[in-house]
């Protein structure tokens, strides 16, 4: 089952929506990996430029203080980014400054080791970037300012057409080539897992026929609401009337599109509060923030949208409204629910009734 879920996924193209909501969603899950390679970087760069400034006999200068100022802000920036889009522009900055950085640091060591030295920034410029959650076009700008301002050619003895030049340019291909590949590879891979993961919880939460929520949603969802105990919390069943006369006497595919055309009317009315399909012809929606007479406000004006509607195979509903009150448990609300539906059922159909604690005692 997995693997065939898998293959059908592999197969799609994921939508735009579900492209921006993967890349925001694995921004924010990397966000602290994003500090340690901006601080990580700057460790790195500040140490060769102590090397150089005082083994080189450089001495540190200004300049340096400007780079580590520079590349400080910009990661106090990114500890306060909160959109993707956002990162993409800041670590095109960061590679800016770093690499020109390095660039300097570079220019202070002896001409002969400068391509070696260009080459090892290059490489460990562009695995990083390629292991960040940025957008493609930002990688390959990345790329771009990367292989531009540690060009190992510029303010070197290396001829591009000489054997030392051409070896540079045979391994600065493979290495881009392989950069570009496992960027490529790494993100499809993500965003693949990331719509599987969406198909299966949607599969888990989400009723295959209705296209609302099911039980299991509804379960946790109530009961986090419930352990909120925000005030004017209302629990309601909502039960189809008649609904097996309609499959025995249409079918059970005109069944199937009464449950839809009921649940898109509790979607519509409802779609401020948690609603689900708990199972068969019964559905549950959790108020909060209503009084008593809002909830049943809600509930009545539930019950004539249904009832109005005059699409083919019409029916009506019944609903059973129960107050939550401070120490319920959620399966004592639903069974004030449940009770308070039955007399619903029970008096005429096709309205609400409020639970008493009458119906406690007659049940």
């Amino acid at each position: 089952m997995f693997k065939t879920i898998e293959e059908h996924v592999r197969k799609q193209v994921a939508p735009a929506a579900l492209r921006a909501e993967f890349r925001q969603h694995e921004f924010e899950a990397m966000r602290p990996f994003c500090m340690l390679v901006f601080c990580a970087s700057i460790t790195i760069w500040l140490v060769f430029d102590l090397i150089v400034s005082f083994l080189g006999g450089q001495n540190f200068t200004w300049l340096s203080g400007m780079f580590i100022a520079a590349l400080c802000t910009l990661t106090m920036v990114l500890r306060f980014t909160r959109r993707s889009h956002h990162f993409d522009v800041l670590n095109l900055l960061f590679i800016g400054v770093i690499t020109f950085g390095l660039r300097l640091v570079i220019e202070g060591i002896p001409i002969e080791l400068r391509p070696v030295w260009l080459v090892l920034g290059v490489s460990t410029a562009l695995y990083a970037v390629s292991v960040l959650p940025v957008r493609r076009w930002s990688f390959f700008v990345a790329m771009a300012i990367t292989w531009l301002m540690l060009n190992p050619f510029y303010h070197t003895r290396i001829e591009p057409l000489e054997l030392e030049g051409a070896l540079l340019i045979s391994y600065a291909i493979f290495l881009s080539g392989l950069v570009i590949y496992s960027y490529l590879q790494i993100r499809e891979a993500k965003l693949h897992n990331f719509y599987l993961s969406k198909v299966l919880l949607d599969q888990a939460y989400v009723d295959a026929l209705t296209d609302i929520p099911n039980r299991r949603s509804f379960m946790a969802r109530a009961e986090q609401q419930l352990n909120l105990a925000t005030p004017g919390q209302y629990l309601a069943m909502v039960d189809i009337d008649n609904f097996k006369r309609v499959n025995d006497r249409f079918g059970h595919d005109i069944g199937d599109e009464v449950l839809k055309r009921v649940a898109l009317h509790i979607k519509a009315a409802m779609g401020n509060f948690e609603f689900a399909r708990l199972g068969g012809e019964e559905f549950a929606i959790f108020f909060e923030g209503l009084d008593q007479h809002g909830a049943e406000q809600q509930v009545e004006a539930l019950v004539r949208r249904v009832r109005e509607d005059t699409g083919s195979h019409p029916v009506t509903i019944s609903i059973g409204l129960a107050h939550v009150n401070n120490g319920d448990t959620l399966t004592m609300a639903l069974i004030k629910a449940d009770q308070a539906l039955y007399e619903a059922k029970h008096s005429g159909k096709d309205r609400f009734v409020s639970w008493t604690s009458r119906m406690a005692e007659d049940a």
